[in-house]
Order: C-alpha cells, then structure tokens, then sequence
C-alpha cells in the first residue's frame, strides 16, 4: 500500500478508492489508506435514517471513516475550548457511500457526526487512540449544537 504523508494535518483529507466488476463480481477498494497509526476500529449501523449520533470530538484522537454500506452524510467542525465551543465554527459535510469508496480523514480538534441515509448503512470508524485513551479525551455535544440545518438534505 501507498502511505499518503499529511502536509497539514489539521485539514481533513479523502482518500479515494474504486470499485472493480468482473464477471466473479465486485472489488471495492482504497488502495492509498494506511492502518499505520490505527489501534482500534468499531462499527455502527443506525436502526433509522431519521437518527443521527451527533456530535463525538476529541482533542488528541485522530480519526478516519468508512463506508462499506450504504450512504451516510459526515458532519465535522473543529472545537479548540471543549468549555465554550464556538457556534460559529464552520461544519463541515461529506457524502460517503459505498457506491463511490473514500476513507474520510478526521484530523484531532474536530467534533464528528453521522447520519445513515440509507436503510441498512454501515459505518466504520477506524481510531488512532486505545479505548482507554479514547475514554480521556471524549467531549460531546448535541446534535443541534451547530445547528439542525446541517442535517436536512438538499433538493437539487
């Protein structure tokens, strides 16, 4: 595998994959992610597309997310005063779906949130923290706290 340096690694970044058919079937893939730096993964599937697991932030903890399932809308914002967020803070929105393979790359400082918006979406969320490391950098906030909007698809 090809390992992809981070210049700044407070700016997010996508790894993009690829499907491949052939008449055995489909390959789904991204060939520039590395597990290097990663000590866990989980894995969440939500019971509603209604439902959304919002918001999840660490200040040491780095992330990055996959879609091997369905569609799911990722929002992140970045938080630096875990006291006083600010409301004003741009989010930002990423579509991932397993119809077009990325891993999204969420840097340390950032709050995440996701949405399925298909039934039966899988979510993986592969972490560079232990469980108990993870345990002492866990910040949470509502749903809502950078506003509903972000989570209302737009008609096009």
């Amino acid at each position: 595998m090809i390992e992809m340096e981070l210049v700044n690694p407070k700016n997010t970044t996508i790894y993009n994959g690829g499907i491949s058919v052939d008449d055995r079937g489909t390959v789904s893939f991204v060939n520039d992610f590395s597990f290097k730096n990663v000590m866990r993964f989980y894995q969440i599937t939500n019971h509603s597309t209604n439902y959304i697991r919002a918001f999840h932030g660490h200040l040491k903890e780095e992330k990055y997310v996959y879609v091997p399932n369905g569609t799911a809308l990722l929002c992140i914002v970045p938080f630096e005063n875990v006291e006083s967020p600010n409301k004003k803070a741009k989010v930002e929105r990423f579509i991932l779906s397993s119809k077009s393979p990325k891993i999204l790359y969420i840097p340390a400082g950032y709050a995440n949130g996701v949405k399925t918006l298909e039934e039966n979406t899988t979510v993986i969320f592969y972490s560079t923290s232990t469980l108990e490391e993870s345990m002492h950098d866990d910040y949470r906030f509502p749903y809502d706290f950078w506003g509903k909007e972000i989570w209302e698809s737009e008609n096009r």
